[in-house]
């Protein structure tokens, strides 16, 4: 798993400027990608598979009976009834994989090991944003697939009721250049593209920061946000000033006053979209 490359970088512990946003680096490697071998060791306690998004990938998956799972991590959203190849280049990551899954193969998504068609269909769950090279890395994915590719991404130029960018304003930027929009995606994909809204459910038990919207408390947690990779590309101080804030507001009740009608809805309204990218003849068949 990785994410956005700062050219140039070469010490970890500087700041780097990028487009008038300074960056911190403690935890990026020396490509400036988020370090899942230093920030990733407790990722597996927090961020589990939530069931019912899980039906929305294995759906979109249709009836293939092997899969490539890119950017696996530590397993989350893998289906069970089918034959997986898994993906993902940090060790770290990879010796969190619970036994019942099969073991990843460690390698990146701009060079897989994989021949031409070979694999029924694929699935790359919130990863794109780690990879360096994101048009290589689709080419390859769809080299090596002959059917559907399943991206569960966030569109950063969708509305959303999530707070977090009242709360801490950087974050939107460093997301929106995280993610991008979906045609930087879909481009590079041929073929037929269907992007579908997925709701994140109150209580799901994938700690990524959406999911949190009605559970504010989780964020004074530094091991929940630990899990979660964008506070370590916002500017010195940008995390302890949310944080100051966030408790501050939990305790006098202005948070409640202005956001506490989340803590009993169902869903919100947010960014999280599944895009099924079909070729327009299924290759290699």
């Amino acid at each position: 798993m990785a994410f956005l490359c700062v050219e140039g970088l070469s010490d970890i512990s500087v700041v780097t400027k990028l487009e008038g946003i300074a960056t911190f680096t403690g935890m990026l490697n020396s490509q400036g990608q988020f370090n899942y071998e230093l920030g990733g060791k407790q990722y597996s306690g927090y961020r589990r598979a939530d069931s019912r998004i899980s039906k929305y990938i294995w759906e979109a998956l249709g009836d293939a009976k092997t899969v490539l799972n890119i950017g696996a991590g530590t397993g989350s959203y893998e289906p069970t009834d089918r034959y997986i190849l898994a993906v993902e280049p940090s060790e770290v990551m990879r010796r969190q994989r619970p036994p019942h899954l099969c073991p990843a193969i460690r390698a990146t998504a701009d060079a897989l090991p994989f021949d031409d068609a070979s694999i029924d269909a694929a699935m790359a769950v919130l990863t794109l944003h780690h990879w360096p090279d994101r048009a290589k890395g689709l080419g390859e994915l769809r080299r090596v697939t002959r059917g559907p590719i399943v991206i569960m991404t966030f569109d950063s130029s969708a509305p959303t009721e999530f707070w977090m960018f009242d709360y801490c304003p950087e974050m939107k930027v460093v997301e929106q250049k995280r993610y991008g929009d979906l045609a930087s995606i879909v481009s590079h994909l041929p073929g037929t593209h269907q992007v579908l809204p997925i709701p994140v459910p109150r209580d799901c038990t994938d700690k990524f920061q959406v999911a949190l919207y009605a559970r504010p408390e989780e964020f004074l947690n530094p091991e929940v946000r630990g899990s979660q990779s964008a506070w370590k590309f916002l500017p010195p101080g940008a995390e302890e000033r949310f944080v100051q804030k966030l408790t501050t507001d939990l305790k006098s009740g202005a948070w409640e006053s202005k956001y506490g009608h989340l803590r009993t809805r169902e869903t919100i309204n947010c960014q999280l979209r599944l895009i099924v990218a079909s070729p327009t003849h299924e290759l290699g068949r």
